[in-house]
């Protein structure tokens, strides 16, 4: 199954990083003019899965402005395919407000108080017949799908397109796209870091659930690679006070990518410009995987409710900086 267009294209920002350090920028934000981001790629496999199976309702789990979400509701309807989405709350943003008004016309939300909550709801909707799509839609087999990236990248390196990184910098949330990505560039005998800039919590169990990924891809995919040639750094300092709260650095990156025409969101994408800005000199070639949507929401937008149309329940979803 194909949702995206392929290969993404890598643009060339100059000194970007400094006069005379350009940034590489892999442009997954373009990878469906519908709605691209990471999400995609992951979701060919995770509805294919779907489809071959027959399910025919999947319930998965995500923030109040999950893109995740709203993703798989979008793209899991053309299949037929019912999404049921239990989501905790998070800082209201006129982004975050949007993504939910979204994800309340596509599927049916399930609002929860909490993760601890959300997995009830989980598993009462699992006995009730849904199918589960873990958070991010990360599971080995769409961590694969970041394998194939890779390896999409390596031809644009051998066309000319770029050359080829030290670092590929990018955000991570549920891990899958940093996972896959090593795993990718593992199989193929490069040297190239992948550098995951944690954005999500819990930081233990999402660094431990990463690395996992990574390995299990690896394993799965060329299992006569060692999981020792994987080249995944996680750099948890630009975090701030959590996920989805917008930190000094993350808004000074915001501010800093849109002199450079990139469009960034305060919960994934800045923190990890962030951490692109103050890579060192040696570090270079850098390559930012640009992993948020930029199709314009406003087509999607169109038939959504309102912010005071949505249940109490869900309007509860989006919280007050005193409320978090």
């Amino acid at each position: 199954m194909q949702l995206g267009a392929y290969p993404t294209p890598v643009d060339r920002i100059d000194d970007a990083l400094g006069e005379g350090r350009p940034l590489w920028v892999k442009r997954d934000d373009l990878t469906s003019p519908r709605y691209g981001g990471n999400k995609v790629r992951k979701l060919e496999r995770v509805l294919e899965r779907a489809r071959s199976r027959g399910v025919r309702r999947i319930v998965t789990v995500g923030a109040a402005g999950s893109h995740h979400a709203l993703a798989t509701a979008l793209y899991a309807r053309d299949l037929g395919i019912e999404v049921e989405a239990v989501l905790v709350p998070q800082l209201r943003t006129s982004h975050v407000a949007e993504n939910l008004r979204v994800t309340a016309a596509l599927s049916r939300v399930f609002p929860a108080t909490s993760f601890a909550h959300a997995a009830t709801i989980v598993v009462d909707r699992i006995a009730c017949g849904a199918d589960y799509v873990p958070p991010g839609g990360s599971t080995r087999d769409s961590s694969a799908a970041y394998a194939d990236a890779a390896d999409e990248l390596i031809e644009q390196i051998a066309r000319g397109d770029l050359p080829a990184p030290r670092v590929v910098v990018v955000a991570l949330g549920s891990g899958g796209t940093a996972a896959g990505l090593a795993a990718g560039f593992a199989r193929a005998g490069t040297a190239v870091r992948v550098l995951g800039v944690l954005v999500s919590e819990p930081r233990a169990w999402v660094v431990r659930r990463a690395r996992r990924l990574a390995e299990g891809c690896l394993r799965h995919l060329s299992p006569d690679t060692p999981v020792s040639s994987l080249h995944l750094e996680i750099d948890d300092r630009y975090l701030g006070d959590g996920y989805g709260t917008p930190s000094a650095a993350g808004v000074a990156a915001l501010a800093r990518a849109a002199r450079l025409g990139l469009t960034l969101d305060s919960t994934y994408t800045a923190k990890t410009f962030a951490a692109v800005l103050d890579l060192p000199e040696e570090t270079s070639p850098v390559l930012y995987w640009h992993t948020l949507s930029s199709a314009p929401l406003a087509p999607l937008l169109v038939d959504a409710p309102s912010e005071v149309e949505l249940r109490p329940s869900e309007r509860a979803l989006l919280r007050a900086p005193e409320a978090l």
